[in-house]
């Protein structure tokens, strides 16, 4: 207990990683002999960690494939208020939440959100939580939708093969099938999910203060850039106008002009209709140049990339700004065979204080001069020790999307969906045979593989589940679940589950929602059995209480994703996760003795 207290104490206070914490806490207990080492690290091998690890992979495929966005930009079309924005924005991302990561469906829909307040004069803080919750509401429409929801059905499975379930079997209780293991959740996610996005819906509006964020649409002292794009044949954009393309709807960015054979369009209307080879001229902050490199159909115009050296997997973009001693000096882009000298293309040139009419051929490049390229990721390396540029300088997260491979990225989602329903193979199997699939196909490298796993995650629940098995060992759990059948001696199942989810979802705000998961579930075993109730009702009860991080931002990663750019403060959070954290509480313990009892 109090090695338990010392690393919530850690966690609490923000000085450290929790990896970090759960980790040293391990440590702890190992050396001072609570818990057999064996036993302690067992949590690293463990379904759960291993399941997460390929997620992850599958994940990142369907984000480099433009699947997500894809899918996300299609359902979200172009609201006119804020209800409709907002039913709008939570219906698909609770949605794909319930089959990926959240954390890149909050990412993508982060600059959509923001034009959003911007375009509709509304305050960003009434539509940057309910994206978050939204996200964290559809994580509980099925087994892979989050990682508790793997951690604690594992750990029901194993316990089913323990001799602590025999009074259970003994009363006549079953063990999960492999469809209500995959989506028996949904039957207390789904409601949860409804009555939630109503809630928010509702209240959001008059719960959370009319605040500003961080990021606004224009800085004065953003790097500007023109760009030229050209509409290729076939793309989806085409017939489109300017507005219904989402061409006027990244912030800090407009487009300048439009070159249609002979003819230029100086000033374009947004309702201007796109056409199979116009030459889009654009305008723009560095972050909306590259979401521009993201819409299908939306090429560089002169196509110079297909000339680099190298795989387009391969790819990077680079800021470069030239120095006095470079031979580029003086001489235009296309003079300078740029290409050819750097195995590089020119996307756009930010000169500062100065506008840029020319096209980019023409530019006639000067000191001081920032190059945004695109090159191979061997090629620019080099330069950094070349006196031909002051500073080179990697954009992050820039590599260009294989819209082709979306189909293939959303058919091997599927194909991972059949198998943990029908369970053809074991689930592990399952998952790391789609991850690789999406390897082989391309739709993410293996590099980006190796980079999309998150280790921390997967450390912080190996380490979490070697602490619920101290907790179990020491006999800590059941004096835990003795305290919890004491307190509510002679009350209903329905407040015994009301008290679960609510400890459960104050603890995953103190402990994370993983630890919460692993400590508490031997504790909600014990509580079924004083209770001679079918464990199934304290398993998912307990699933959804640690998965509701409403309460605070560094609850989830969600919530802090969306912390600063909707200019929220600390308790803002709890303004609207504290009065649905109680709701869903309440639906929670009515709801689950009826659906799984």
């Amino acid at each position: 207990m109090l090695i338990l207290l010392l690393v919530a104490a850690a966690l609490i206070s923000n000085r450290m990683g929790m990896d970090v914490a759960m980790l040293g806490g391990l440590v702890l207990l190992m050396l001072g002999g609570v818990v057999e080492v064996d036993h302690a690290v067992a949590g690293f091998a463990s379904t759960a960690v291993l399941m997460l690890g390929g997620l992850f992979i599958i994940a990142s495929g369907l984000e480099r494939t433009g699947a997500v966005r894809l899918f996300a930009l299609r359902l979200l079309g172009h609201p006119t208020s804020l209800i409709s924005a907002q039913w709008r924005l939570m219906m698909p991302v609770s949605a794909l939440s319930g089959f990926m990561n959240n954390t890149p469906v909050v990412a993508i829909c982060l600059p959509i959100v923001r034009d959003w307040a911007r375009r509709l004069h509304l305050s960003p803080s009434h539509l940057f939580i309910p994206l978050s919750f939204a996200a964290i509401l559809g994580g509980k429409l099925t087994l892979i939708g989050t990682a508790t929801n793997i951690i604690v059905m594992e750990d029901f499975i194993g316990w089913w093969k323990t001799d602590a379930s025999i009074w259970a079997q003994e009363a006549g209780y079953g063990s999960p099938s492999s469809i209500v293991e995959f989506l028996g959740i949904a039957a207390l996610g789904l409601p949860c999910l409804l009555v939630g996005l109503v809630f928010i819906s509702c209240f959001a509006s008059r719960l959370l203060p009319d605040r500003q964020g961080t990021s606004s649409p224009l800085k004065l002292d953003a790097r500007q850039y023109q760009v030229e794009f050209s509409v290729q044949q076939n793309s989806p954009i085409v017939g489109k106008s300017i507005e219904s393309a989402g061409l006027r709807n990244l912030p800090g960015l407009f487009v300048s002009g439009i070159e249609r054979g002979e003819l230029q369009l100086p000033a374009v209307n947004p309702e201007t209709v796109l056409e199979t080879g116009d030459r889009l001229f654009f305008v723009g902050e560095l972050e909306s140049v590259i979401d521009l490199r993201r819409i299908k159909g939306l090429e560089p115009h002169d196509q110079q990339a297909d000339k680099i050296e190298g795989p387009r997997t391969n790819r990077a973009v680079v800021e470069a700004v030239v120095s006095a001693n470079s031979p580029l000096v003086g001489k235009s882009v296309r003079e300078s065979r740029f290409r050819t000298r750097y195995n590089a293309v020119i996307l756009a040139v930010h000169r500062q204080g100065e506008q840029i009419a020319s096209k980019v051929g023409d530019i006639v490049l000067k000191t001081g001069d920032t190059l945004l390229l695109e090159t191979s990721r061997s090629t620019w390396q080099p330069w950094e020790r070349s006196d031909e540029f002051l500073l080179v300088s990697k954009v992050e997260d820039a590599e260009p999307i294989r819209h082709d491979l979306a189909p293939i990225a959303l058919f091997i989602l599927a194909a991972l969906v059949a198998m943990l329903i029908f369970e053809p193979v074991n689930r592990v199997v399952a998952v790391w045979t789609c991850a690789l699939a999406m390897v082989v196909t391309r739709c993410v490298t293996g590099n980006e593989a190796r980079r999309s796993i998150n280790w921390q995650v997967l450390l912080v629940i190996g380490a979490a589940l070697g602490i619920g098995a101290a907790v179990q060992a020491t006999g800590l759990a059941a004096m835990g679940g003795q305290a919890l059948a004491a307190l509510s001696n002679g009350s209903s199942l329905f407040l015994v589950l009301l008290v679960l989810f609510l400890v459960a979802s104050v603890g995953a705000q103190i402990v994370t929602a993983y630890a919460s998961a692993a400590l508490l579930f031997p504790v909600s075993m014990d509580l079924a059995a004083s209770l001679g109730a079918d464990p199934m009702i304290f398993m998912f009860v307990l699933t959804i209480g640690v998965g509701c991080s409403f309460l605070t931002p560094i609850g989830y990663q969600t919530n802090l994703m969306v912390y600063g750019p909707g200019g929220y403060r600390f308790g803002d959070f709890i303004r609207l996760g504290g009065p649905l954290t109680v709701l869903l509480a309440v639906l929670c313990a009515v709801l689950a003795p009826m659906v799984y009892g």
